[in-house]
């Protein structure tokens, strides 16, 4: 089996790569090739954190194999310097069941959801979109901006952040790293306004995004609040706006986003249009016109993992890099 660290995973799995492998996992999910439950979380009441598992098995020409993710989310953890989120992925050899691989689930994440993002840009977002608005400025508005780099020519990046200082050093990491100029905004309002495309990568549980706030079409990327109790469109936003999620399963049992437009009785589930996967295998179109609002909800699925561990499990091996282990 391989150990595979932070480092190994970002070298043999760079965006361009990603990107690939997520069209494919989305159209595998849609097209009934995944066998995966929804995620357990399990919620102590005698601890701050909690432990998600995300088992599954992924069918195909190329692959027949299982996999999972197991993560720990602790509160505190940014203070301490660390990821909120910790823990592994693990891939099995598709032929005997042996573990093959095990990594560092922060890098996987980092990357796959942001790849994700960047396909449903790339399916829904008008062509001509390169006015972005990011909320938040952790890990996940870092690796969305350079995500959004691949799919879109950018012309304009605002980024908004609850703690300024923590704006101040993800406008510094974007100029450093993507050479990428980033204007710090006041207030999600003044990001957002006039952009065409939008990424939401906060923690939050009330909406920092409200209907009036998003531009004729705009294409948003909801990419946090990926419980139910968490939220980061307002109700009206999301009944104003064309809905896609990664899976219908997981919106309509976890995304904080859909439920509190459902509960209000401002729509139905009849309101998700389309899975991504969907789209992209051709069963709807997608965007309909160049003034519609278009989200994509992304609450992350384990097929995007798996696929994820086994690229990266395959061009680690490839480029001799991990450390193996004996597990005789």
């Amino acid at each position: 089996m391989l150990l595979i660290d932070r480092a190994t995973v970002r070298r043999v799995y760079p965006m361009e790569r990603a990107i690939e492998v997520m069209a494919e996992a989305m159209r595998r999910y849609s097209s009934g090739l995944v066998d995966q439950p929804l995620r357990t979380i399990l919620r102590p009441e005698r601890d701050t954190g909690l432990l998600g598992t995300m088992p599954g098995f992924v069918a195909g020409e190329d692959l027949n194999g299982y996999g999972l993710k197991a993560m720990v989310l602790r509160p505190e953890n940014p203070a301490r310097g660390l990821d909120l989120h910790i823990g592994v992925v693990m891939v099995f050899d598709p032929e005997t069941g042996a573990p093959l691989a095990l990594m560092d689930a922060g890098a996987v994440t980092a990357v796959r959801t942001a790849a994700v993002s960047a396909v449903a840009t790339d399916a829904l977002a008008r062509p001509d979109a390169g006015d972005l608005a990011v909320l938040g400025s952790g890990v996940q508005a870092r690796s969305h901006l350079e995500a959004m780099t691949v799919v879109r020519a950018l012309r304009r990046v605002r980024v908004w952040s609850r703690t300024r200082a923590h704006a101040e050093d993800y406008r510094a990491w974007a100029r450093k790293e993507l050479g990428v100029d980033v204007e710090v905004m006041a207030d999600p309002a003044a990001a957002l306004a006039g952009a065409d495309l939008v990424c939401t990568t906060t923690a939050a549980r009330e909406p920092v995004v409200e209907a009036g706030d998003l531009a004729p079409g705009a294409h948003v990327n909801a990419a946090g609040a990926s419980f139910a109790d968490h939220r980061e469109l307002s109700a009206e936003a999301v009944a104003r706006a064309a809905f896609f999620v990664d899976s219908r399963e997981s919106a309509l049992a976890e995304s904080g986003d859909l439920k509190a437009p459902l509960e209000a009785g401002l729509v139905g589930p009849e309101h998700i249009l389309a899975e991504l996967g969907e789209v992209l295998l051709g069963r709807h179109p997608g965007r309909r016109d160049g003034r519609e609002i278009t989200v994509y909800k992304s609450l992350g699925l384990g097929v995007q993992d798996i696929m994820s561990g086994f690229a990266i499990a395959e061009a680690a091996a490839a480029q001799g890099l991990g450390l193996a282990w004996n597990q005789d």
